[in-house]
C-alpha cells in the first residue's frame, strides 16, 4: 500500500477566494508559494500527491467542468515547472446533500483509495477548514490544518468517525 499526501485546493495550492465566490479562471488562481515545498518534501518521501476539492460552482453554474479542467491542467503545469507534481485530482462537481463524494463525505477520498492502493492511516491531509477535518476525521487520516500557507493545527485520527 502507499502513502499520500491529500489535498484540499482553494486555501492551500491557491488563495480561497472570498466566501459565497468561486476561482473559475487562471486569472483568478493565486498560487500559495508554500505548497509547492509541502509536494516536493513528500514526493521525496515517497508518497502520492493528490487534490481533492469541492467545486459545488459546477452544479451552480458558475463554470463549467471544461473550465475546470482546463484550469486544473494548468495548476498542474504551473507546479510542475516548480518541481512539484501531482499524481491525481479528484473533485465533487455536485450540489449539497446530492451525492457521497461532497466533503465532508469520504467518496473522493474512497475513489483515491481504490484506485492508487493507499493506505489512510499512513497518509496526510492538509486542509483549511472544517470540511476537510472531518473527511480527515471519518476516513482514519491524519490531518494538518493550514491558514495562508502555514501549518497552525495537527491531529491524529486513531479512531475514525462513522462515514455519514
Amino acid at each position: 500500500m502507499r502513502r499520500c499526501l491529500f489535498l484540499d485546493r482553494d486555501g492551500v495550492i491557491n488563495a480561497a477566494p472570498p466566501a459565497g465566490e468561486y476561482i473559475r479562471r487562471w486569472d483568478e488562481f493565486r498560487l500559495l508559494p508554500e505548497v509547492v515545498s509541502w509536494i516536493r518534501l513528500f514526493k521525496a518521501a515517497g508518497f502520492l500527491a493528490i487534490v481533492i476539492t469541492n467545486q459545488r460552482g459546477i452544479a451552480l453554474g458558475q463554470h463549467t467542468e471544461a473550465d475546470l479542467l482546463a484550469l486544473h491542467e494548468k495548476m498542474r503545469a504551473e507546479l510542475a515547472d516548480r518541481g512539484a507534481i501531482l499524481d491525481d485530482i479528484f473533485y465533487c462537481p455536485h450540489a449539497e446533500g446530492a451525492c457521497n463524494c461532497r466533503k465532508p463525505l469520504p467518496g473522493m477520498v474512497i475513489q483515491a483509495q481504490r484506485k492508487w492502493d493507499i493506505d489512510l492511516s499512513a497518509s496526510l491531509l492538509i486542509g483549511d477548514g472544517e470540511r476537510d477535518r472531518l473527511l480527515a476525521a471519518r476516513c482514519g487520516i491524519p490531518f494538518a490544518l493550514v491558514r495562508n500557507g502555514r501549518v497552525v493545527e495537527v491531529e491524529r485520527h486513531l479512531n475514525k468517525l462513522p462515514p455519514y
